[in-house]
């Protein structure tokens, strides 16, 4: 049987917008060069893709964009190592390769009708971000929607210019936290799961979806259990353990279990029934 070789093909495409949300940390918005692709691309909140910088290399993104307004691409970038720093060395007009979208995604489907309660930190609102969008733009088969976003200090915070858009939505809350205010900070000062704790989203008919830093999530998991959301009602991504992401390297690899393959999104549910060693 002949392997289908397209399969590692990257796909042509410009980076046409650049955003700095942090310091550290850019968006960017790829447009694919064949416009049959551009058109014809689709995906689902929660899968990522592979990003090429040439001559440097590629790494695995999620979509940060949502696949209810088409014709590009979005996914954020923070600063860490060689590749993301070349991918910040970037202008608008330059050209990357883009291949997928691979793995599961968050049950949308599933969704539909319950309360939605979003918590993420730093750069974890990536992919959160996707399926909000999502959701504000098919807003009436959707319940209501608590966003718990926070991040180390106010600079920290990523999609700012988004935040009035979120809030004025209809029968959406959007709380935000940071761990250290500065002078202008009127908010939230502490760490997303005791606001969560504070604010005590009802459990019932509803779904939660949570990604950032892992000491958030160790943290907050416990906070929802206490709300009474059951294993299953809690849903997360771990795309950070990826690299090639068509399950060939073995660095996601969790027992039998390949994350680019059977992930990125997965239940906490499934979460505990991981090998001990995870």
């Amino acid at each position: 049987m002949t392997e289908d070789r397209s399969l590692y093909l990257p796909n042509l495409a410009v980076i046409d917008r650049i955003a700095q949300e942090t310091w550290d940390t850019k968006t960017f918005r790829a447009v694919f060069s064949d416009p049959g692709l551009r058109d014809a691309f689709t995906y689902h909140p929660g899968q990522f893709q592979e990003v090429s910088v040439f001559g440097v290399g590629e790494a695995t993104f999620c979509l940060a964009s949502t696949p209810t307004r088409r014709g590009y691409i979005e996914f954020s970038v923070k600063r860490v190592g060689a590749l993301t720093a070349a991918l910040h060395e970037l202008t608008e007009g330059d050209a990357v390769g883009i291949r997928g979208p691979y793995g599961n995604w968050f049950p949308h489907e599933a969704m539909r009708g319950k309360r939605l309660l979003f918590v993420g930190g730093g750069i974890g609102m990536a992919p959160l971000r996707s399926l909000l969008n999502f959701c504000l733009d098919r807003r009436s088969e959707f319940g209501h929607i608590d966003i718990f976003y926070g991040a180390r200090t106010p600079g920290d915070l990523c999609y700012t210019d988004e935040f009035d858009t979120w809030r004025t939505a209809p029968d959406v809350n959007l709380y935000l936290a940071v761990d250290k205010g500065d002078e202008r900070w009127t908010g939230y000062v502490g760490v997303v799961p005791r606001y969560v704790r504070e604010v005590a989203p009802a459990a019932e008919n509803a779904v939660a979806i949570t990604c950032g830093p892992p000491v958030m999530i160790k943290f907050t998991l416990p906070e929802l259990q206490r709300l009474g959301f059951t294993d299953e009602q809690i849903i997360t991504t771990l795309e950070m353990r990826m690299k090639c992401g068509v399950g060939k390297c073995g660095r996601c690899n969790i027992g039998h279990t390949y994350v680019c393959l059977d992930g990125p999104v997965f239940t906490y549910a499934q979460i505990r029934r991981f090998p001990p060693e995870f």
